[in-house]
């Protein structure tokens, strides 16, 4: 069963270009609710903690360096459906191959700086979210 909640996280390169907004407002506008938000920054072990998953792969440590090489804005999302929702809402990883209208779309630059992350399942989602929120961190 699907669940309501989803994680997202706005990437070193949009922040760093001012799309903080731009984005989260393209999230609201598609019945998205902000259950929790926070700006940090991701040292480079964390950023490998989170990436984890991938750590086999030839694209890790240039994942690691970039993100953490600046600000990133994480956050938990609510709607019906949120994690399919919210994957048809970012569109493809490669912004070359994203739908218009989509976040990547509209903000991406490249395969690895394409503006936002979202999680690929509702178990994902939980785990994502707990790896930056706690308890009472999230309304």
């Amino acid at each position: 069963m699907a669940t309501n909640q989803t994680f997202t996280m706005i990437k070193p390169d949009a922040v760093q270009d001012n799309h903080i907004g731009g984005i989260t407002q393209m999230m609201e506008a598609d019945g998205f609710r902000i259950v929790s938000l926070k700006k940090t920054r991701l040292t480079p072990e964390r950023a490998g903690e989170f990436y984890a998953v991938h750590k086999e792969r030839p694209f890790y440590n240039d994942l690691v360096k970039y993100m953490s090489s600046g600000p990133i804005v994480a956050m938990i999302l609510e709607k019906e459906n949120a994690v399919a929702d919210f994957r048809k809402l970012i569109g493809a990883t490669n912004p070359a191959n994203a739908e218009e209208g989509t976040i990547r779309k509209k903000f991406a630059k490249s395969m690895e700086a394409n503006a936002v992350h979202g999680s690929d399942s509702d178990e994902n989602a939980q785990i994502e979210g707990d790896f930056f929120f706690d308890i009472d961190e999230r309304f």
